[in-house]
């Protein structure tokens, strides 16, 4: 069902302050920013072999962004595996009686196609699955 693991997604409370740690000091290779109007955040990604960091800032106060870091900190947000056909990945997950907090892909960043799997349903780690759009 899934490919690989696209990207770990970590809360931040400012991109600029956070960027230079995983570019600079880890090595990471940095590959830009962009905003993500519809889940109200910029993210900034950056590679680590074939899989990337996500960097996500919130740009709204009722972002889930800026609530997770409201209530948790920075730290670990999401886990997002890769997958090619996500409308099939979540009729089967939803056949399997998986919790969907999207029954339907939407947007992410980098025009890919993204879902997200209840934490309840995935031991307590907010789950992505994304398909990267050709």
């Amino acid at each position: 069902m899934t490919d690989k693991i696209n990207h770990v997604g970590i809360a931040v409370k400012n991109l600029e302050a956070s960027i230079p740690f995983y570019r600079d000091v880890l090595g990471m290779v940095f590959e830009g920013t962009e905003e993500v109007a519809e889940q109200k955040v910029r993210v900034a990604f950056l590679a680590v072999g074939e899989s990337r960091i996500e960097l996500l800032e919130p740009t709204a106060e009722d972002s889930p962004v800026a609530r997770f870091l409201e209530k948790n900190g920075e730290g670990v947000h999401h886990l997002a595996y890769q997958v090619e056909d996500i409308e099939a990945t979540l009729e089967k997950l939803k056949s399997a009686g998986v919790r969907l907090i999207d029954e339907k892909p939407r947007r992410g960043a980098h025009h890919s196609l993204i879902a997200f799997l209840h934490p309840k349903a995935t031991g307590g780690v907010l789950t992505e699955i994304c398909q990267a759009v050709k």
